[in-house]
């Protein structure tokens, strides 16, 4: 099997060998009215490929970017409460450790909704957003008073940014640099608008952590690559980029932050972390081709628990909800091919989801309130990442006899 494509990374064609078939899906944040439920929806192909020369884990581009963020986007980054404090965390540590303040600039890639630059703003640091989806960034501008620059970032937005007068003295991109379709262009642009002895934060899932606990859901249209220590470090090299420190998170299932200069930038000698988190990816084989040629048969077997389980608790005339119209939901729901005779409606408290459907599946979206009223027996909590936050916040299931379940990286009900 070959995809015709070439590596993102180091352009070696074709890709060939598979890392996972997920069959065919619709974009997983394309969701959908009532009025487009009689209306043909676009299924891409989820084929995930892994490179064979540099062992870069990616996605074709099935669809645009452009298509994807550039119209009414609906992830709103401000909806979970323990993100916004792992974001009021990162600003603390980050004026703390860098000396950040009133004469600085801090300039956020995907700034989304002003989630974290908010906080930024608050503390007396100026800062510029960057969003490429115009309904979110309109949130962020006249809700948050935040700047935002509507646009894709790159090297071209970079020299234009740059011209402007927002060199940056630190640059964070938050789960954005998977999204990028060309890397070299992104990364290219941080090197034009980092200012000398500037500091470049990025946060990605760790393919270390995606592998170990079998974290398939991740993998969606958005996602155009997969992203370790090993390979970043490579990326950031060509660009003439550093990576002199990281850390390891447990946000989004297992993420890593990379904290980023330019290569010439003496202040900031490599701590030992990097070396032990590189050592700890080698140990666990993503140094081999053979750890991602054997990933597919696990994530069947996933597939087939949830199905098992679904099924047997719809025999037995049990109500399932879920929790969660997050994209890795919709990635899980239509991999296994469930529908509401499985699964009969999904609560969010996004409001910008709810009275949508979720695309493929076609399950409808309700406010997280629709649980109270409907009592199911079972809810699945499809957004595991915030597991602890979702129980805690409908800790009444309970109160019927209600129980929580989470599928991955195993099926397990909720003590």
């Amino acid at each position: 099997m070959s995809s015709g494509h070439a590596c993102r990374l180091c352009r070696a064609a074709p890709l060939r060998a598979v890392f996972l078939d997920l069959g065919s899906s619709p974009l997983a944040n394309s969701y959908l009215r009532a009025e487009d439920l009689d209306k043909p929806e676009p299924f891409y192909p989820l084929t995930v490929y892994v490179c064979e020369a540099c062992l870069f884990v990616q996605l074709p581009e099935a669809e645009r970017a452009s298509t994807i963020f550039g119209g009414e986007y609906l992830y709103f980054s401000s909806y979970s409460t323990s993100w916004l404090a792992h974001c009021e965390a990162y600003v603390d540590m980050m004026i703390g450790r860098f000396g950040l303040g009133a004469s600085s600039k801090v300039v956020e890639l995907a700034s989304n909704d002003g989630y974290l630059l908010q906080y930024f703003k608050k503390r007396g640091v100026p800062v510029l957003g960057v969003e490429p989806a115009a309904n979110v960034a309109k949130v962020a501008i006249e809700e948050r008073g935040i700047p935002t620059a509507v646009r894709f970032f790159g090297v071209e937005t970079a020299k234009a940014l740059l011209a402007e007068g927002h060199a940056a003295s630190c640059m964070t991109a938050n789960n954005v640099l998977a999204h990028v379709p060309d890397v070299h262009d992104f990364v290219g642009g941080v090197r034009v608008l980092l200012a000398p002895g500037g500091v470049f934060t990025v946060e990605f899932p760790h393919l270390m952590r995606l592998i170990e606990d079998v974290q398939f859901d991740t993998i969606y249209h958005e996602h155009y690559s997969y992203l370790s220590l090993l390979t970043t470090t490579r990326l950031f090299a060509e660009h003439g980029l550093r990576v002199f420190d990281v850390e390891e998170l447990a946000t989004h299932g297992g993420s890593l932050r990379l904290f980023v200069c330019h290569d010439g930038d003496a202040s900031k000698p490599v701590t030992r972390r990097v070396a032990e988190v590189a050592a700890r990816e080698k140990g666990a084989g993503l140094g081999e081709l053979a750890t991602y040629l054997r990933f597919r048969d696990r994530a069947h077997g996933i597939k087939w628990d949830l199905l098992q389980f679904l099924i047997d608790s719809r025999r037995e005339e049990k109500k399932v909800a879920a929790y969660g119209a997050a994209a890795k939901g919709n990635t899980l729901l239509n991999y296994c091919g469930v529908r509401t005779d499985l699964v009969s409606f999904v609560v969010d408290k996004n409001p910008h989801k709810q009275g949508h459907f979720l695309p493929g599946t076609r399950i409808p979206i309700h406010a997280p309130e629709r649980v109270a009223e409907e009592k199911p027996d079972i809810l699945l909590i499809l957004a595991w990442n915030l597991k602890r936050e979702i129980v805690e916040q409908m800790a009444h299931v309970r109160s019927w006899g209600g129980k929580f379940v989470v599928p991955i990286p195993r099926l397990e009900i909720v003590p």
